[in-house]
């Protein structure tokens, strides 16, 4: 079967973004978030990072799981790369920790995501795989993350982290929105 130019467009639209989140993740979970006096509880990164599953649940909504797999793995590939080179400071083995980090839990929670929501996506409730791939998802990406990069560091990982998943699962419920347009529109451009 042959790809529509389309189709393939917006599969490397769905994979560049991709790319684009998860380095801006990276870079932003190392801003804590001074407001609210919440900069030893949560950093800017638990704003961005949950638009990876956005862009995963889209992608296996619009191609299957398959094609779902192959932007998680160039997401990861772009990801990782531009994290070394543009945000990772080499002498500090935090940064270098942030990426590895980064790296692995990306890599097994967007997969876990795309399996959760491949075995939800026949749900009558549109809504349920698009949730509880992202929750799911969310919560092995934050212990792995914040274990791997701050564990045995002096910094309270544990905190970061529950402050991290209840933003990341406020995202997951506000990103229904645009999953739920961007959907349709996609259904409208392939049909």
């Amino acid at each position: 079967m042959r790809i529509k130019e389309n189709e393939k467009n917006l599969f490397l639209a769905l994979s560049l973004i991709m790319g684009l989140v998860v380095i801006s993740s990276n870079y932003l979970v190392q801003i804590p978030f001074d407001y609210f006096g919440l900069k030893n509880i949560l950093t800017y990164g638990a704003f961005s990072y949950p638009i990876t599953f956005l862009i995963t649940d889209l992608a296996n909504r619009s191609f299957g799981k398959k094609v779902a797999r192959k932007v998680v793995y160039i997401g990861f590939v772009l990801g990782v790369l531009l994290t070394l080179f543009v945000s990772t400071n080499f002498e500090d083995i935090i940064s270098i920790r942030i990426a590895v980090g980064s790296g692995l839990a990306f890599f097994i929670a967007q997969n876990l995501d795309v399996v959760v929501y491949d075995k939800n996506r026949k749900n009558s409730n549109w809504f349920v795989a698009p949730l509880l791939s992202s929750v799911t998802g969310s919560i092995v990406d934050t212990f792995l993350f914040f274990s791997i990069a701050f564990y045995n560091t002096g910094i309270s990982w544990v905190t970061l982290a529950f402050g991290d998943l209840t933003i990341k699962f406020l995202m997951a419920l506000i990103m229904l929105i645009p999953f739920r347009i961007l959907v349709t529109k996609i259904r409208i451009v392939y049909n």
